[in-house]
């Protein structure tokens, strides 16, 4: 993987962090991304949580509508990643209990 770092990304974090709720989530993506942008982010997760679940290839893309390139890829960064889908998926599971 490579290393983004920077001042700008930096204040992006800090922005979508200071967010405080799921509404200010919408309008802020909204703004900031075309809706394809947004629903190919969302699908990402989607297929780390399956691939986490360990659904195959085929269910995950019946579900996501992801392509098998897709899936590869969140694949290959949930097992040689920096952990962000890891995390992620553990802080949704503790909160949906």
């Amino acid at each position: 993987m490579f290393d983004l770092h920077n001042k700008s990304l930096d204040r992006l974090f800090h922005a979508i962090l200071d967010l405080e709720s799921t509404e200010e989530c919408y309008r802020f993506f909204e703004d900031l991304c075309t809706v394809k942008e947004v629903r190919d982010l969302a699908q990402r997760l989607d297929v780390a949580v399956l691939l986490s679940e360990k659904r195959n290839y085929q269910d995950i893309s019946a579900r996501t509508g992801a392509s098998t390139a897709t899936i590869s890829r969140v694949n290959k960064c949930l097992l040689y990643g920096k952990g962000g889908y890891a995390t992620a998926i553990k802080k949704l599971n503790e909160e949906s209990k």
